[in-house]
């Protein structure tokens, strides 16, 4: 199956699941970048050259897809989801942040040829992986993604799993590690996205997780009591718009 890739706004978005069927545009039918806000994207075969200019204008000091959204961006889904209507979703899910740990300097030096074997073998891995837990991944975010599971010890489990496929990957010399933030909470849903204040905690959650860890929020980590995982020490995060007594734990398989 062929991928389309959209440059959307100076970065790359690579959307894993989208046939593609070039129209005039170049672009498959329904892809939302074709809106007049955005570059036309392309087949596999021309989204090295978008690659490579999404990745230059990364900054180098923000070589998380999770810092690239910024606190300015996570309010703005705080108020979209305002927007919609007020309060939260009706129900708890357990939300997740994901991004390849030095990818963009990487890609930066070996080319963008590579660059796109190595996001088509982890898109692949992550979609499954998250399925086979009933979860399914939201947005792709270039390096990175967010994804949703029903309950945390499920999300865990995709996570773990996802870990273990993702050792078997090497794309010329080089292993994709993972940074994984999750939280429990109870976003709203809107048009097959998630937003609120829940979505923000998640990302700063992953922000905090150093490499190669799996970090959860103390609501996520209620869930993983039966959980094969061992649970690290409850700290606190001080990060931007996060509640003050927001805690978070390091999970590790057993």
């Amino acid at each position: 199956m062929k991928r389309c890739s959209a440059l959307v706004t100076g970065r790359v978005s690579w959307t894993a699941s989208r046939s593609c069927s070039p129209s005039p545009s170049g672009c498959a039918p329904g892809c939302p970048a074709t809106t007049a806000t955005a570059t036309p994207c392309r087949c596999p075969d021309q989204a090295h050259q978008l690659l490579g200019k999404g990745l230059s204008a990364i900054q180098p000091q923000r070589a998380s897809v999770v810092n690239q959204l910024g606190l300015t961006a996570l309010q703005l889904w705080q108020a979209a989801s305002e927007a919609q209507g007020r309060g939260r979703g009706d129900r708890p899910v357990a939300l997740l942040f994901t991004d390849l740990v030095g990818f963009s300097s990487w890609a930066l030096k070996v080319g963008d040829d590579q660059a796109v074997e190595l996001l088509r073998a982890v898109a692949d891995h992550a979609e499954q992986a998250f399925a086979e837990r009933n979860g399914r991944v939201v947005k792709n975010l270039g390096d990175g993604w967010m994804a949703v599971v029903d309950d945390s010890a499920d999300a865990v489990a995709a996570v773990l799993a996802l870990q273990q496929r993702l050792d078997a990957v090497d794309v010329h010399g080089h292993r994709p590690q993972l940074r994984t933030g999750v939280h429990l909470g109870r976003p709203r849903s809107v048009g097959g996205d998630f937003l609120g204040v829940d979505v923000n905690i998640t990302a700063r959650v992953a922000e905090a997780a150093r490499p190669g860890q799996v970090l959860v929020s103390e609501a996520a980590a209620e869930g993983l009591q039966d959980a094969a995982v061992n649970l690290g020490r409850a700290r606190r995060l001080r990060a931007s718009g996060t509640p003050r007594e927001l805690r978070v734990r390091a999970v590790a398989p057993v």
